[in-house]
């Protein structure tokens, strides 16, 4: 099995070009956002330690910590930002070794684990990956894409982020298809496996 790390800017088609391979036989997508929500469920080791770390003011009425408002305060500087990735990343990294187990059981051929953060975080485990692909798209696509989406504001998010290590880079100009086939062979000819 190739487990592939996707990553890339806001808007660089992550999540559609994962979206849209998941749906062919063999191939099957894990979205890390998803998956770190989980790791800070209350009653979780994570979601106390963001409770200490960045205060109750980070819950809604019913307890649930909010996103928004937890990115709010983990964003506010490096060090609050690096004391998020330490708390969530190291949960997330055992949450995709146990999804690529039980993928390796069930004998799935691709596995997309997308999350923007692969490319930048310290506290990512990088090993269990087969390889690392970056989607690249220019500011323009990724600000159009963004907005139609209602996500203008994240345009600027990560613009100058680069992928650092061993990845391959994939353009994601274009047609869904069209960046879906970019990517299977780079998948096919560039992966070991």
């Amino acid at each position: 099995m190739k487990v592939v790390g996707l990553a890339g800017r806001a808007g660089s088609g992550k999540s559609t070009v994962a979206r849209y391979l998941a749906q062919q036989p063999g191939i099957e997508w894990v979205d890390l956002d998803t998956v770190a929500w989980d790791t800070y469920a209350p009653g979780t080791e994570v979601y106390k330690g963001l409770i200490d770390a960045f205060g109750p003011e980070i819950l809604d009425p019913s307890g649930v910590i909010d996103r928004r408002r937890l990115a709010k305060a983990a964003f506010a500087t490096e060090t609050s930002r690096g004391t998020l990735d330490a708390l969530v990343h190291p949960a997330v990294s055992e949450a995709v070794a146990a999804q690529i187990q039980d993928a390796e059981q069930r004998h799935v051929e691709i596995l997309l684990v997308e999350g923007a953060l692969l490319a930048s975080s310290s506290h990512v485990d990088r090993s269990v990956y087969t390889c690392l692909v970056w989607l690249d798209a220019s500011d323009e696509s990724r600000a159009k894409r963004l907005s139609d989406l209602g996500r203008g504001e994240h345009a600027a998010r990560g613009r100058d982020a680069v992928p650092w290590g061993a990845f391959i880079t994939v353009t994601s100009e274009g047609s869904i298809a069209d960046v879906a086939t970019r990517l299977l062979k780079a998948i096919h000819e560039r992966c070991p496996g």
